[in-house]
Parts: C-alpha cells; sequence; structure tokens
C-alpha cells in the first residue's frame, strides 16, 4: 500500500506513459491481425487449408511463448525503454515483410520475426507500468493498456479491407507497419524512469516511489520456478490465452462461415465484440483498483474481479446455437470483456507479488505457458473445423477456460504472499 499522507499529485506525466503503451497495443494488435483479416479472401484465392492456416497460429505462438521468456529477461536487465525499441522494430520488419509472399509457408517466414517482435510487448509495458505506478494503480493502469488490444481489433476490420479493396492487400501490410515507425520516434523522445524524467513534478514522483522500490538482481530460472507465486500466473496463462488467441486468428473466419459475412462487411460485428472487449478490460481493473481503494485486501480484490470476468465468459458456449448474427456478437463480446477482465488483473499479479527486478521473468514465462496452451488449441480448432466444422466445441472450451483458471490460481496461491527479493 502507499505510504500515509501521500497525495495524488496534480501531475499527469505517468498517464501520458500508460497512452503510449496503450498506443503500441494497438499497433501491435493491428499488425498481428491484418492477417486473420484478410484470411477468408486470401484462402479463397490461393487455396489455404484449414490445417495450413491453423499451423501459421501454431507456429507464431511458438516464436511469440519462447521470446516472451527472452523479453522478459531482457526488460528485466535493461528496462523498459530498450526492451520495446527493440520489440517493435522487430515486429516492424516481419510484418511489413508479409507481403512478398502468397502462401502459407511463406507467410510463416514472415510471422516468426512478427511474433518474436511482439512478444514483448507485454513484459516491456507490465515493466513500464510497474516502474510508472504504485499497487493501488496498477491495475487500472494495466486494463488501460490492455484495451489496446480491443481497440486495435476494432480499427483493423475497418481500415484493412478498404486498403486491400482499393490499393491492394499488400498495401495493407506496408501502411499499417509505417504506423509503427511513428510509435517508436515518440517513444525514443519522450520515455525516460520516473527520477530522469525531465517534466515531472516532486508530487507525482513522491507518489509514484510512495511504495519502496526492492532490491534485486535478475533471478535464475530454477529459483522461480520453485515459487508457487510463479506456477499460479503460468497456469493462468496457460488457461485463459488460448481462448484469446482463437478469437483473434479466427473471429473474421467464424462470420463468415456462419453467415457469409464478406470482408468488407466485417467490420460492424467485430467493432462491437471488441467494443464490449474494451469495457470488460478496463472495468475488470477499475474493480479491484476500487475494492482495494476501499480497503480490501489485494488478493480479495483481485479474485473478485476475475470471478465476474469468469461469470462473463460462460454464455459464449451457446453462441452457436442463437437466432441470429448480433445474438452471436452480444455472447462472443461478453466472453471478450470477461477475458479482458480477467487478463488485466492476472497480469498485475507479478508486480503485486514480486520485486520489480523479478517480475518481467516471471511474465516472461507466463507468456510461455500462455502461447503453450494457445499452441494447443490452435491444432485442436484447426482438427475441429476440418472434422466437424462448427465452432461449438471450440466455444465450450472458451466457455469454461476462465473459471478453470480462478480455480486453479485459488488452490495454487488462497492467499497473495508477496516474494522477498531474491538476489542470485
Amino acid at each position: 500500500m502507499s505510504a500515509p499522507g501521500i497525495q495524488k499529485p496534480r501531475g499527469r506525466v505517468r498517464w501520458v506513459v500508460c497512452a503510449l503503451l496503450f498506443a503500441a497495443v494497438v499497433l501491435s494488435y493491428i499488425d498481428r491481425l491484418v492477417l486473420p483479416t484478410l484470411k477468408p479472401s486470401l484462402q479463397s484465392h490461393y487455396g489455404w487449408s484449414e490445417t495450413g492456416y491453423a499451423n501459421l497460429a501454431i507456429w507464431f505462438q511458438a516464436a511469440y511463448g519462447i521470446s516472451y521468456v527472452l523479453f522478459g529477461r531482457l526488460v528485466d536487465r535493461f528496462g523498459a525503454k530498450i526492451g520495446y525499441t527493440v520489440a517493435v522494430t522487430l515486429w516492424t520488419i516481419g510484418h511489413v515483410v508479409h507481403a512478398l509472399f502468397t502462401s502459407t509457408a511463406g507467410m510463416l517466414i514472415a510471422r516468426l520475426p512478427l511474433a518474436i517482435g511482439e512478444a514483448g510487448t507485454f513484459p516491456a509495458a507490465l515493466a513500464a507500468t510497474n516502474e510508472w505506478f504504485p499497487r493501488r494503480e496498477r491495475a487500472l493502469a494495466i486494463g488501460i493498456f490492455n484495451a489496446g488490444s480491443n481497440v486495435g481489433a476494432i480499427v483493423t476490420p475497418l481500415i484493412v479491407p478498404l486498403i486491400a479493396v482499393t490499393l491492394g492487400w499488400r498495401m495493407a501490410f506496408i501502411l499499417t507497419g509505417l504506423l509503427t515507425v511513428i510509435w517508436l520516434a515518440a517513444w525514443l523522445l519522450f520515455y525516460r524512469r520516473p527520477r530522469e524524467h525531465p517534466t515531472i513534478t516532486p508530487e507525482e514522483l513522491a507518489w509514484i516511489e510512495s511504495e519502496p522500490v526492492e532490491p534485486g538482481a535478475p533471478t535464475s530460472w530454477r529459483t522461480l520456478l520453485r515459487l508457487r507465486q510463479t506456477w499460479a500466473y503460468m497456469l493462468g496463462r496457460f488457461l485463459i490465452d488460448p481462448v484469446w488467441w482463437t478469437f483473434l486468428f479466427w473471429l473474421p473466419d467464424f462470420f463468415n462461415r456462419q453467415y457469409g459475412v464478406t470482408m468488407l462487411a466485417f467490420g460492424p460485428p467485430l467493432v462491437a465484440v471488441y467494443l464490449l472487449a474494451d469495457v470488460g478490460s478496463i472495468g475488470g481493473g477499475w474493480l479491484s483498483s476500487r475494492l482495494i481503494a476501499r480497503g480490501r485486501t489485494t488478493n480479495r480484490a483481485r479474485k473478485t474481479a476475475m470471478f465476474a470476468a469468469a461469470a462473463c465468459a460462460l454464455p459464449i458456449a451457446f453462441a452457436t446455437q442463437v437466432p441470429g448474427m448480433w445474438w452471436a456478437v452480444l455472447l462472443i463480446g461478453l466472453a471478450c470483456a470477461g477475458h479482458q477482465g480477467f487478463s488485466a488483473n492476472l497480469y498485475a499479479l507479478p508486480g503485486d507479488l514480486f520485486p520489480r527486478r523479478m517480475a518481467g521473468s516471471v511474465i516472461g514465462l507466463g507468456g510461455l505457458a500462455g502461447a503453450g496452451g494457445g499452441m494447443l488449441m490452435a491444432a485442436y480448432a484447426g482438427r475441429i473445423l476440418e472434422t466437424v466444422g462448427s465452432y461449438q466445441p471450440i466455444f465450450v472450451v472458451a466457455a469454461c477456460a476462465y473459471m478453470v483458471a480462478l480455480g486453479v490460481i485459488h488452490l495454487i496461491l488462497p492467499r497473495y504472499q508477496p516474494v522477498e527479493p531474491i538476489h542470485a
């Protein structure tokens, strides 16, 4: 908790930092969603198979998961500024290179550097949040920048089909890739650690530093894997991340397959889904932050918010049986809101329980676990769509994942007990 007597400051530099993180997440999701948005059209034109497309998802997540661990350690050692700079540079190169290929095998060549770079997005963003926000504001800040994933998912089906139809599908990759170059320039010019920032006020700095920075150095993987806090975070990510990956990779295909929605018409249903997801992201972070401000323990506040979010996902089990597309949009959007509210609180766990110099490595391990679960889900989805031809079994898994995840987290970690600084 913050030191007594410290009042919220007038300074707002930390919220500018949060806005930069939000913009980076928006851009990362635009870049990773260009291909899924174009998938029905490219699949028809170039003869892609469902398993071929599923393999793109599988290998993307394999590279993403391994790189997530490496970026976690990179961020622990060199900080958020360098970590984000490396990440954005790599993913922009990979994204633009998509324009050179037409087969799924060729797309995989471009997909790998995109995955490696985008793996740095959340480790760097969470590290920056841990630097710039005290615990009582951290979940709200995470919820805000995490909402960027939904904004990216909203913007992509609005702009990408128009670019593809007017300028060709290759320009969809090139023009969206140029946006990250602009963001990178702003990041390099603005971002500093709080004590090094030229425009921060003494009051805002005191607010940020009202919780002492724990000493420590990067910790060995073996040490981290002996901690139940690490396993609670990893298994939570293993169980919920696959659902979100499924939404990202297959929602345009679901609306095309189930309701005959064409590329230029993807906008309204996907915008509605991800607007609901935005509400869940900010609402989930706000709820736990509000409960903490009212005196609830971090353990109770986070788990209460996660339970509410998990309940929102349950109705998606019926999304293929509703009488019309907009009913399906409502149920899928509610599940996306649940995911984002749940993840805003789960992503806060490393900052809540680990010294700041350990959090990046824990975040990396969680990303690896989530990508591993995502690979299994992608293989499952590809097989189900080729054999059963229905999204019903996929949505049943999605409906149950969050309650199971909360149960596992609570079983491993019935109380939020911070890890003492470890010198390795």
